[in-house]
Parts: structure tokens; sequence; C-alpha cells
């Protein structure tokens, strides 16, 4: 027998206290609130409560008898006022945005949407019962402590961050079982474990894992979301990579992770949900508070303001919106260990509440969090509003992904002119960029490929983009690539081709894990991993986005790429937490922390600096005056080799330690010592690294 009691508004969600549930729901704008209670298999509610209490906007009852496992919704009551935000209707069925996991998945149909799709305008309401069509909350047990999952919390300085897929990192693996592949579990794999380790990755980054939808006009032409940029909830694991092992998997796979020395990190998405915009489903907010939950045209309350470009935008400046954000980031940290968050489209975070602004609420709530503010904040710096890109704009505590870096360093290699001057400021930290909010080259996430554009082996592959399988005739997809094909566009034989090729893609990862910031690598660009040329695979769940793991048309490029992780690891001078300046190190000596070098053994020149076809450089750096920290980096983006003349400033005798012309980077083993006033033959397009104090011994196993 169940009985109803008040209960309590907080904590919000469905809380189970060993006796009964405490069920709270915030709504500011509803008249009532029915909690419904469905059995295992039923199409429709057994029981329908309504929630007792109502104190400070919040829903609340307590049922005795209730136990975890039970599955539940909620039926909102309230205005259906379109012109002023409010679109109640109690014949939806709405999701908990609190509840903590999810059994189901959408089952698309016009009886989702609140107003009558058949009509023009979405402003006439739609009477049919969607319980039959939507997910339902599932009440928990309460979190026991699990000190496993306590995240790793790797200084950031030290951090080489692994961005991938859960599903597409683990579906092809011949060494997982087929029944575990693609699922959460399937990450603590010891294959994928070690293949981590190799690297020396120390933060495995995952796309959104908050239940998201598949969009309708993907299902209507047999196609998913795959990337999971469309959440409807921000405190369930999506359920389509459980697998066997259930929510316990995803916790077994993070205990193995930290146990290797590997963070993971949580792509997030706060800035827009799944119902899109006026026209689009009732899934949970907008059928909870739409006012509330979401940003309204200032000018018109009954429009929707879309800063993100997928029809809403989050409404985080409202004080129990940012709430949920913040509890659920931090439910994310302890309950699954969680030590970072990239959050997409941020700059819809600092909007407060139209504009954008690094003092905005939600920052500084992270900022004093007692939990939060020990975990990493990583922003995409932009989203489409007035004003969005930021880059640079995020306050002290925040890192941000740095796409100027990126195209500077494909522009540099792929022999664009004006581009030398932008990639000496990606290599140094972009200090022009950070510095002025007071942070440091931490504060830069450097990158030359990402889950959003080409793949790296696409970035030397192809010069167009081909997004046909996305069923919209190419239209998809950013134009803006920074790519050259060297002859063919796509696939080829031609040695000469894929032997440069092969020598590009080395450049731009040793430019990234060579530059002053926290490098980040796309899963399987140390495989050659190729998406046919598709910059927007977000709907691709096939081999079009799945790694490889059978074939390698490069096999040493993850040797190369464990050797560069390991170089920098050694090498104090690449993981800076200042800025240089370029003064003096000592002033009896005229040693500075960087030296710009021209290839005939001076200093650059303002001239050199303003020369936009120069392509040829040195950057000799160090954290001190002590030939134990100093590094030589000389780099030709020129297609012909140059004699590089060492400067007698910058002192030596110098050892090689890296060489892009070489497959896995390693100078030849009886490559001599260059003397403080020798010359180096430079090969075109490549990169040359040597070291004041001794040879650099790479990682075990690479050779």
């Amino acid at each position: 027998m169940i009985a109803v009691d008040d209960g309590v508004p907080a904590p919000l969600g469905a809380h189970f206290d060993g006796r009964g549930v405490n069920f709270a729901l915030f709504s500011e704008h509803a008249t009532a609130v029915d909690l419904c209670l469905f059995e295992p298999g039923e199409r429709h509610e057994t029981r329908t409560v309504r929630l007792p209490c109502r104190t400070d906007d919040v829903w609340h009852g307590y049922l005795r008898g209730v136990l975890p496992g039970q599955l539940y919704g909620y039926r909102v009551h309230g205005p259906w006022d379109p012109a002023r935000g409010h679109r109640f209707n109690a014949s939806k069925l709405v999701l908990d945005p609190y509840a903590r996991e999810i059994r189901g998945r959408i089952r698309w149909h016009d009886a989702l949407y609140s107003h009558r799709r058949s009509l023009t305008r979405p402003d006439r309401i739609d009477r049919r019962d969607s319980a039959v069509y939507v997910p339902r909350g599932v009440v928990t047990a309460p979190d026991v402590p699990d000190l496993a999952l306590t995240p790793v919390r790797r200084p950031l300085a030290e951090t080489v961050i692994y961005e991938a897929h859960v599903k597409a990192l683990t579906r092809t693996h011949p060494d997982i079982p087929e029944q575990e592949r693609g699922t959460y579990g399937a990450m603590a794999h010891p294959a994928i474990i070690e293949h981590l380790v190799k690297l020396g990755v120390t933060a495995l980054e995952l796309l959104p894992i908050q239940t998201f939808a598949d969009d309708r006009f993907l299902t209507d032409k047999g196609l998913v979301n795959f990337w999971g940029y469309q959440p409807y909830n921000y405190f369930a694991p999506d359920p389509r990579y459980l697998g066997e092992g259930g929510i316990g998997s995803l916790k077994a796979a993070i205990r193995e992770l930290n146990a290797a020395g590997i963070e993971t990190w949580l792509d997030v998405v706060y800035n827009h949900t799944a119902e899109g915009d006026l026209t689009g489903p009732t899934l949970s907010f907008r059928g909870i508070d739409n006012a509330s939950y979401y940003k309204a045209d200032p000018a018109d309350p009954g429009k929707a303001l879309d800063c993100t470009g997928c029809g809403n935008t989050l409404d985080v400046s409202h004080p129990r919106v940012m709430q949920m954000a913040l509890d659920s980031l931090r439910h994310w940290v302890s309950a699954y260990g969680i030590a970072g968050f990239r959050f997409d489209l941020a700059s819809s975070l600092g909007r407060s509440p139209v504009d954008f602004t690094p003092r905005a609420a939600f920052f500084q709530a992270v900022a004093q969090d007692p939990v939060l503010a020990r975990v990493k904040m990583v922003a995409e710096p932009w989203d489409i509003g007035m004003g969005g890109y930021q880059l640079g704009g995020y306050p002290r505590g925040w890192s941000e992904w740095n796409d100027r870096f990126r195209d500077a360093t494909r522009g540099f290699w792929r022999g664009d002119s004006g581009t030398l001057a932008k990639l000496t400021q990606g290599l140094t930290g972009s200090r022009e960029t950070f510095a002025a909010s007071g942070r440091s080259p931490l504060a830069s996430i450097n990158f030359i490929a990402s889950h959003d554009g080409f793949t790296l082996a696409d970035v030397v592959s192809y010069e167009e983009k081909h997004n046909h399988a996305n069923g919209e005739d190419n239209r998809d997809g950013h134009g803006h690539n920074v790519s050259r094909n060297y002859g063919v566009e796509g696939d080829t034989d031609d040695p000469a081709v894929l032997a440069l090729r092969a020598r590009q893609k080395r450049n731009m990862l040793a430019t990234v894990l060579l530059a002053q910031g926290v490098p980040m690598l796309l899963m399987g660009d140390e495989r050659s991993r190729s998406q046919g040329g598709n910059n927007n695979a977000y709907a691709q769940d096939n081999p079009t986005s799945w790694m490889d793991w059978t074939s390698d048309p490069d096999p040493s490029l993850t040797d190369f790429v464990a050797r560069l992780v390991a170089f920098r690891r050694a090498q104090p001078a690449l993981r800076r937490r200042a800025f240089f300046t370029g003064e003096l190190i000592d002033p009896e000596e005229p040693l500075r922390d960087v030296h710009w070098l021209s290839a005939d053994g001076c200093e650059m020149t303002g001239a050199q600096w303003g020369d936009d076809g120069l392509r040829v450089f040195g950057m000799q750096i160090g954290n001190d005056r002590t030939e134990a920290d100093r590094l030589l980096i000389l780099f030709n983006a020129g297609e012909e080799a140059i004699p590089f003349r060492l400067a007698p400033i910058v002192g030596g005798p110098w050892l090689p330690a890296l060489d892009t012309t070489r497959p896995t980077g390693a100078p030849p083993p009886d490559a001599p010592a260059i003397p403080a006033v020798g010359t180096v033959s430079l090969p075109g397009r490549s990169v040359q690294v040597l070291t004041a104090s001794g040879a650099f011994v790479g990682p075990a196993g690479v050779s």
C-alpha cells in the first residue's frame, strides 16, 4: 500500500530513503503536478498521484512503500498561452529533469507534440496522450561512495586529451567480445586501456553520454544522432551504451581508467535541448515550464531565442535552471568520478540574460562550488548568437578550444601565406588571446582535428567535404577546412602522394604536441582514421565513424604519437605554466626564455616577421639557464631543404631528438651532435627537435 505525505522540496528529483521516495519537481508557472507511476511493460500509468505541496515553486510529495526501480513520469498542468511562452499540456507525459536512470527510448509520433503539427502555426493545443511514446524515469538507490571513482586529478600542465566516442572507439576491436562492443563497459577492456596508455593519454574525453534523442528527421531517413548533441536529460547515462552491465558498467570502466592513470572527461551540452524550436516535441522541460527553462526573445516572449542553431537556448541565467546544471555536473563528479567537462557552445552559458559576460552567474557559481572548482572546465568558446565568438573571453579557471591554433597550423603546413606569425603565437600558448584574462598558456586547448570537421587523415586527403551520406545534399558541414589533397581527392595508391600525406600528418601532430598549452588528439588520428571526406559525420553510426581496429594504413604513426607524447612529458620547457616574455633569463647572459631564429643563424628581424612568404624558422626555448631544460625546434613548411645555421647565442652542442621525416620520429641512432655554430640540413616539410642535455630515449616498445 502506498501512502502519500507532503514530503520536502529538496533535493529535487526522486530520492529513496529506505522507506519510500520523495518526489520534487520545479515549475514556477504550473497550477498542479501529477506524478505518474508505471509498471514494467505497461503502456500507461497504473497510478496517478497529485503532488500535495508547493514550496518556493517546487511541487513535492512523499510516497511510502515506493522502492528503487519504480518507473515514473509527470503530467504538468498550467496555462496554454503560447504568446506568453506557456505551453503546458497535461496530455503529455514529461520526463523528470533529475531522473538518474532512464528506461526506454523516444518513439516518434505526432502525439509527442503539444501543438497540432498538422497546422501551420504551433499555437493550437494537441490533446493526444503521449505516454506510449516517451521514456520513463527510474527511481534509483542512493549513491554509495566509491573511493575508486575519485577522479585521478592529473595536473592540467601534464594533460594530454584524447577525444573519443564510446561506441566508435570500441565497436570493431577484435579482442572485445562481440556483445560488449560499443558499450560503456568496453572502454575498460585491457586492449583499449593498453592503447591509451601506450599513446600517453591522460584524459579520455567522451562525446556526449547524457541521455539524448535521435532527431525525427534523422530517423525518418534511417539515420541516428550518433554524436549525441541533442540532450533531454542531464543526469542519466544514455541507455543505448549500457549493455548487460547497466549503469554499473560505466562506473567500472571509469574505475579501470582511473587505475591506469587516465581521467574521464565528458562533453556536455547545456546550451540547448532536443526539444528544438516551438515546433518541436514536448519531452521534458517544455512541458514542465517552457518560460523558465528556455530563453525567450525579449521583444516577444512567445518566441524562442536561438543562440545555438538548434531551435532553443537553455536559460542557465534562471536560478533554478542553473541549479539543475550545477546539480547534474556535481552528480557526474560524485557518482561517476568525472574529472573534467568540455562545454559545447559554451558562450550560451555566459549570456546574462542575452549578452555574453565572463562575470555571468554560472561562471561565478562554478568558481565557488566546492566540488566543481576542483574539476577541469573547458569551453567551446562560441555559439551562433550576437557576440557569440568569445575565444579568450572566459574567466580564470577555464580553458578553451583554440580554433585559431588549428587553422594556423593547418594553414602553415598547407603553405598559406601570412601564417607564420599566427603559428608562433599558438606555439607559445596564444598569449595575445589569453593573457588579458589573467590566465596562463594552459587556457589554450590545442588541436589539429576534433569530432567536428575533417579527421587528420582527411585534412591531407580532401579539399572538399563529402557529406552526401547525411542526406542533406552535401549542404551540411563547414566549408572552411584549411585542407589539401596533394594531387588526388581521397584515396590513392600513389606512393609519392601517400608519403607526403604521412609526413604532413606527422608535422601537424608535432606542432600540437610541441606547443605550449594543453594538447588534444582526435580518436583514430594516430591510426589515420578517415571518414571518407565527411566533415560532419554526426549521423553516421557505421564504419564511417567507427575506429577501424582491423587495418592501419600508416602503422608507424601510433609509435610516432607515443614518442611525441613521451618527449613532451620529459621536457618541462614544453609544459610551462607561464607565458614566455622574451626577457633575459640572466642579466649577465644574452639568453632569453625564447629566441626566434632565422635560417641564417640570426634572430628574426621585423622584416622577416612581416614576410608573408616565409616558411622556415627556429624556436629555442627553456625554463631556466640550465642546458637540461633547453630545446631547439626547427620548422620548414617549404618544399625544399634549407641549410639552417645555428645561432651561437643559443649555445650547443645539440643532439637530435625528433625528426618528422622519419616514420616513428626517432632520429638515426648514429646521428652526430651538432656544434653551436653548426648547420642543420632541414628537409622540406619537416620539424626537427634538438636537445642541449642529451639524447632522448623514447617510450618502451617504441622504436
